[in-house]
């Protein structure tokens, strides 16, 4: 298979370019040169943020089979990369998000539900959902139905993770002492490893799959008590996990999600974060790795950089500080 990465040098992008080069794939990335690609593949460098498709240069020429698209900006810019490559592409494969549905979500497969009103043309000045939607419509658009495959991811954790909450949790676990978990302990999870999510995208792009696929592991794959007892373990701390009610947490002013990332408290939110229905994506091969292997690997990589995991400019840091913390646990 030949493969072509816009991006490839971070998180979902690099996780598929890993995961293709090690099938011994010709994977090709292109990206504006602030990472290191990885080892083996082929480089294009261009800037897809230029208006009018100016950026796009060095995809005028070459060939490809399947074409893999994390971009989260401009709708445009997926419009303008999908219309260059169309003749000379295969397949269009694009990572958007879960949260394209019309709220309120709902558990049950959700496939074919109402999604937020878009359009291809949209610049950056767009919400996230309708970025991401935007971004879909310009997909089609350029590929046809039958030539698209839509991943609409929802939380993705594992290495070369650039939004920071399962770094945030390693480290601050790291560090020690008395830690503000937020409960209940039962919570369940639903989340995707990244690197479950590459795999799955390439046997889709091998099996010629198309249309819109909700892509996260089921309902309770890990609980929230699982995901930080594996903190604990991973990183080897005398951590001492107090578990604490969500009404005393967001009575303090804890913001879920972003505040403790992963955590929603039980009821609406939590069900539409934590409680999709994938059986769509399950049946097609989706095949998740249990949690202690996801944050092992996590703080493996974590370790490797120093424990400051890269960040994107785009998103506002996650987590509580120390003094917010404290205020919660009390004395």
């Amino acid at each position: 298979m030949r493969l072509l990465i816009l991006g490839g040098t971070e998180f979902v992008g690099r996780a598929v370019a890993e995961a293709g080069l090690a099938r011994g794939w010709e994977v090709t990335v292109f990206h504006r040169g602030r990472h290191e690609p990885p080892a083996g593949a082929a480089v294009l460098r261009g800037d897809r943020s230029v208006p009018d498709g100016a950026g796009l240069s060095a995809l005028r020429e070459g060939t490809w089979d399947a074409v893999v698209d994390t971009w989260s900006g401009a709708p445009s810019a997926v419009r303008d990369a999908a219309r260059l490559l169309a003749g000379r592409a295969g397949r269009y494969l694009y990572v958007s998000s879960c949260s394209v549905y019309e709220w309120p979500l709902v558990a049950e497969l959700r496939e074919d539900k109402p999604v937020v009103e878009a359009s291809p043309d949209d610049g950056d000045d767009v919400p996230y959902a309708r970025a991401k939607r935007g971004a879909e419509l310009a997909a089609v658009g350029a590929f046809g139905p039958e030539r698209t495959l839509l991943v609409r991811a929802g939380l993705i954790l594992g290495p070369w993770e650039n939004v920071g909450r399962l770094p945030w949790w390693l480290n601050r676990i790291a560090r020690g002492g008395p830690v503000l978990a937020p409960g209940p302990r039962d919570l369940p999870l639903q989340y995707v490893d990244v690197r479950d999510l590459a795999g799955w995208l390439l046997d889709a792009a091998e099996g010629g799959l198309a249309g819109p696929y909700d892509l996260v592991s089921r309902p309770g794959h890990a609980t929230m008590g699982e995901l930080l007892d594996a903190c604990v373990r991973a990183t080897g701390s005398d951590a001492e996990l107090r578990w604490t009610p969500p009404d005393r947490i967001l009575a303090a002013g804890v913001e879920p999600w972003t505040g403790l990332p992963v955590w929603v408290p039980p009821g609406e939110m939590h069900d539409a974060m934590h409680g999709a229905d994938v059986s769509k994506a399950l049946a097609s091969g989706l095949r998740c790795r249990p949690v202690e292997e996801t944050v092992a690997d996590t703080w493996a990589w974590l370790r490797g950089l120093g424990g400051e995991a890269p960040r994107r400019p785009d998103r506002d840091p996650v987590g509580i500080g120390p003094e917010l913390e404290a205020k919660v646990l009390g004395p």
